[in-house]
Formats: C-alpha cells, structure tokens, sequence
C-alpha cells in the first residue's frame, strides 16, 4: 500500500484530475478497426451535437463513448452549468436528471441557491482534448464545491469565475471554507442508488468519517483521490439493461475510512521513495482501435 500511495502521489502530482479513471470493468465490450490509428480525442472533441440515437453508455469511463445523449440545459431553477465554452454539458438522461435532483436537494440547504455543475461529457463522449481520462460514456459529473448565491451568471462570468479550494495541508484536512453542508450534499449525493462512487480529496473523507452518525452506508461510495478539492466528482453505475456499458468494479466493503487515514497519513509523513519501484509506464494515446466497436458507428452518426 505503501508503495502504491508513493507512486500515486507523483503521479497526481503531474496529472491531477486527470487521474479519474476506472478500475477493473465487470465486462468487456469488443473492439473493431484494429489498424484505426486516428487519435480519438481529436475526433470526438470536435463533434459539438450529440448523435440522433437511442441512448447508449458505451464501453467503461475511460475508454468509451455515448449515443443518443441529452444536454444539461445552461441554467435551471436550481442550477447551473459551468464553462459553456467547452461544450462539456451532455451526458445520458440518467445522469442529467440526477443533477438536476442533486441541485433541487443543494438549493434546501442554508447559503446554497443550487448547483453549479462543472464538466460532465462531450456530445459524443469519448477521450477529450484536454482534461480528464474518464468522462468518456456520459455518466460522470464534475460538481464545483462553490455554493452558488444566484444562479443568473452571464455566459462571460462562467467563464471567469472560479470554485474554491476545500484543502488545507496538502489535502490532508479541510480549511475553513468547508461547511456542514458541503457533507450534506456529498451524503445526499452518495446515497442516490444510481452512484457508483464520488472521488474527493482524503481530507474530505476522513472529515465526513469523523462527524458522520447513524447510517454510515453512504461512506463506502465516497473514495479519497488526488485534486478533488475544488469539486467533486460523480460517477453513475450503468443504466439498467444496458448491455454496452461496462461498470466499475464496486468499492471495497465497509466505510472505507481506515484506507482515507491511511492516504491523509501519507499526505503528513510521505514514505521515502521505493528505489526498487517499476517506473510507471508512458501513457498512450487512445486511439479509435482501442473504443469499443459502436464509437465508430455514434461517431459517424447523424
């Protein structure tokens, strides 16, 4: 464990959200065009309309792709979407309308109009110019930590506004902008039955580990990872009878809270480095050959 949390620290260390991917699958989706060594994120970030098709999370949240996808609209009753200029809004019907269920419960809690949601997916999924490694078949959701005070943002505002940073030490702990109802929404946000996991920083857990009482359930879907501290992250499980999605594998049983100390400790005392240690192989580019066979066809679609 040592060893790994060594090796993950540097690696966050030059890559941060990027880091969001996915575990071992539960099932694989086959591939086609072997020889198809177009870059991927190229083609799918160019793609600004989703296609006309039945709705499909295609393949897992790093290497995928969507059919049939559904914009976030830009601003809501009680949220609204962030960088515009990205074209990062879309994602399954699933997923656009747990925002928008999350958002109505934020806009319960004292300071919080709502929402702002950061990236979700490109109209097309698949791998993106910039950013993320997941992301990729509509069912992961970037939510900024910011409380929102008015949800009538002017396109340039949202491109210029920022989130605020929850970390203090590294990630070891929360600072002070942290507030009981940041927790509030991350549980109310963990316990929808449709999520697979949240990503957020170590000291956010082990924070919500400490004040938690009653159920704790919802505990095991919160998972420490590097650079969630000025957002959250969200991930849906498959949609049911979706037979081209490939869902993560589940969390470890439990609430995980030993394992986030076990991360903040690191953050406090690093371990020295393991001279032994493999270095990390380079990272490749995706390329059409390595989607699932259907990213060509929604990728060619109307």
């Amino acid at each position: 464990m040592v060893r790994f949390l060594a090796v993950i620290v540097a690696v966050a260390a030059l890559t941060g959200c990027q880091t969001e991917t996915a575990s071992t699958p539960t099932a694989t989706v086959s591939t086609q065009n072997t020889n198809d060594t177009r870059i991927a994120k190229q083609l799918f970030g160019a793609a600004r309309v989703a296609s006309a098709q039945a709705p499909d999370a295609v393949g897992g949240y790093a290497l995928g792709c969507q059919a049939g996808a559904v914009q976030l609209p830009e601003t809501g009753p009680t949220w609204q979407a962030m960088r515009l200029s990205r074209n990062r809004n879309w994602a399954q019907p699933i997923t656009v309308d747990y925002v928008q269920e999350l958002s109505r419960f934020a806009a319960t809690q004292p300071g919080w109009e709502g929402l702002y949601v950061g990236d979700m997916s490109q109209p097309r999924g698949g791998p993106m110019l910039t950013g993320h490694r997941s992301h990729q078949s509509g069912l992961d959701i970037d939510v900024w930590m910011l409380p929102p005070k008015r949800l009538n943002l002017t396109e340039a505002e949202r491109e210029s506004i920022s989130s605020i940073s929850m970390r203090r030490a590294a990630g070891a702990y929360t600072n002070s902008s942290w507030t009981p109802q940041h927790e509030a929404i991350m549980k109310a946000a963990a316990s929808d039955p449709r999520v697979a996991r949240i990503f957020v920083f170590p000291g956010a857990k082990v924070a919500m580990c400490n004040s938690a009482t009653g159920d704790r359930s919802w505990l095991n879907k919160i998972r420490p990872w590097w650079g969630h501290h000025y957002h959250f992250h969200v991930r849906l499980k498959c949609p049911a009878g979706d037979r081209n999605c490939v869902d993560q594998a589940p969390p470890p049983p439990g609430d995980g809270c030993a394992d986030a100390q076990t991360w903040v400790n690191n953050i406090l005392n690093p371990p020295p480095p393991d001279p032994n240690a493999t270095p990390a192989a380079p990272r490749r580019e995706i390329t059409m050959a390595r989607l699932p066979a259907q990213c060509t066809t929604i990728l060619n679609a109307n």
